[in-house]
């Protein structure tokens, strides 16, 4: 059967869904363009992945995640509040194999698009949906974004609570998604893709006036730095094929709408392919900017000479944030002064170890394969970038150090065993913290929580709970439980944001800095999937608006 999807007037087959409330509120107004949520306290659990294994917690937590400065990654671990294996970790503690390590997060997501997600077609006698992603929505529940992801939209806001996501989008990237709604289906749908069965269709603009010529472009990709996603092209990067074809080229904005024909599904390959070829999308913030590559902009790829020289991470001169050792929240590990010998220390440095993010050493570890000056230079730039859009939150995070320790509403640590975390088990605390349990969250995993760490029953009580605060009987007397429809969270209570004497904003609950709001045009690339056909049949969406001839843009 084939069942070809067209504009939505046409489509008699389409099933359509009501829209959850597509603009959150914060401080109770919303923000043009922009799906907002208010910060949250969430639990979850990982297990150790390979890459951890045999370091310090501290280390790890320092090198995987940069959202926080060190000083502070090394404040909240010593608050006690990351568990392993049910047990208190201290910042030397060593991950083993098998270790399951527990933390409460304060989430603040970063905004998405207020462009709803679009259910194109729903099949219910085949147990499968047609959805239409806008750019800046993440499929999955990782890093910073859980509410904010397909999986989690698709569940809350339509009702979906199982998808199976047998083809992914990056979150930039807009277009089709083939979702089905049972295993089966999926295993099916998964090998189709796995052995290049489906035809996929994508529509691009890039930089310049591409060749009218079709052109194939064959070069095997490599993933080289995991936090700022980065790809390059590399002999031994896993092999990758997509040929082009030019639609138009306008000459008032230079740059060339393309159709794409992906014949392998590598991470970030039209954009990497694209940017060989000497034609990166227009808009790419990764691929395509002079700062970070050059006025070559990566054409050809990039020098692979490896290279062990890294620098400390330093904030740019015109940042404004300048430190000496002792003042520096990347350093942690302070000078010990003039300390007198003794029978102990003599002999011994008394500096203290140096962990990988302090020296720079941190990039290139999450790397199969040593980098080269070039690429390190590249990363060092891209991690400025995205530390200057977020207002330099990196480095002036500094305020916890007159705070006392952050309490995470509604939770003990340790977190209860999971097996205890049934209807009416302990797995929620008082609303009052002890003080000796009371912290901070340390760790935003990058991976999705696991389903049972609360019940729906736990969380629509802590909910509850958390809006009769204010009533100290309120915290002890039973409530009823209400429609359990909110995931497992804790809403933070209506603070208003503190202001310190330079006029930056910080979260009164865990004092991260807060960041500006993105505009609504950065959150998408102009990388758009048209259309796939599968055993299921040939589904096509809309062209984008950016794919308009003459179409023009506020650059």
């Amino acid at each position: 059967m084939s069942t070809t999807l067209r504009p939505a007037s046409t489509m008699a087959t389409q099933t359509t869904h009501p829209l959850g409330e597509q603009v959150a509120k914060e401080t109770g107004r919303a923000t043009p363009g922009l799906k907002k949520i208010a910060p949250y306290w969430y639990p979850y659990t990982t297990m150790a992945k390979g890459r951890w294994l045999g370091r310090e917690i501290l280390e790890v937590v320092s090198t995987e995640f940069r959202d926080r400065s060190m000083e502070f990654y090394r404040y909240a671990l010593e608050s006690g509040v990351t568990t392993i294996n049910g047990k208190v970790a201290k910042p030397d503690t060593i991950v083993q194999n098998g270790d399951r390590i527990e933390n409460v997060s304060h989430r603040h997501e970063p905004p998405v698009t207020s462009t709803p997600v679009r259910i194109v077609l729903h099949d219910k006698e085949r147990q499968f949906i047609v959805i239409d992603k806008p750019g800046s929505i993440p499929v999955h529940a990782a890093g910073r974004y859980f509410r904010n992801s397909l999986v989690e939209i698709l569940k809350n806001d339509f009702g979906f609570e199982k998808v199976y996501t047998v083809n992914r989008l990056d979150r930039l990237t807009s277009g089709l998604m083939i979702l089905p709604l049972n295993s089966a289906l999926a295993n099916t749908l998964s090998r189709e893709f796995v052995n290049g069965e489906v035809k996929k269709e994508y529509v691009a603009r890039c930089k310049g006036e591409f060749p009218e010529e079709e052109i194939t472009c064959e070069e095997p990709l490599l993933t080289v730095d995991r936090q700022m996603g980065l790809n390059i092209v590399h002999p031994e990067g896993k092999p990758a094929k997509t040929i082009f074809k030019r639609i138009r080229y306008d000459a008032n904005t230079d740059t060339s709408v393309l159709q794409c024909r992906p014949q392998t599904g590598r991470s970030h390959q039209i954009r990497v392919h694209l940017q060989y070829l000497g034609h990166p999308i227009a808009n790419d913030p990764i691929y395509s900017d002079p700062r970070i590559w050059g006025e070559n902009l990566g054409k050809g790829g990039i020098d692979l000479v490896p290279s062990d020289e890294r620098a400390a991470p330093q904030a740019p001169a015109h940042s404004g944030f300048q430190f000496d050792a002792s003042t520096n929240p990347e350093s942690i590990s302070r000078p010990m002064g003039n300390a007198p010998a003794t029978d102990s220390n003599e002999g011994e440095d008394p500096r203290p170890k140096l962990l990988p993010r302090e020296t720079g050493h941190d990039i290139g570890m999450g790397s199969p394969v040593p980098l080269s000056a070039e690429a390190v230079g590249i990363i060092t730039r891209l991690r400025n970038m995205k530390d200057e859009d977020e207002d330099w939150g990196r480095w002036r995070d500094v305020v916890f150090r007159a705070k006392g320790a952050l309490a995470p509403h509604g939770f003990t640590i340790p977190l209860p065993p999971q097996n205890k975390r049934k209807r009416g088990g302990p797995a929620l605390s008082s609303v009052t913290p002890q003080s000796d349990t009371a912290a901070t969250p340390v760790v935003e995993a990058d991976v999705e929580p696991l389903k049972d760490q609360l019940t729906v029953e736990d969380v629509a009580e802590l909910a509850t709970r958390m809006s009769l605060e204010s009533s100290a009987s309120a915290a002890t007397s039973e409530v009823s439980t209400p429609d359990p429809t909110p995931p497992p969270v804790a809403e933070s209570s209506a603070v208003a944001p503190e202001t310190d004497e330079n006029g930056m904003q910080y979260c009164p609950e865990c004092f991260v800095p807060l960041h500006p709001d993105p505009k609504p045009e950065s959150l998408y690339i102009f990388l758009h999937a048209l259309k796939y056909t599968t055993s299921l049949g040939t589904f096509e969406t809309q062209m984008p608006e950016w794919a308009a001839e003459g179409w023009e843009w506020d650059r």
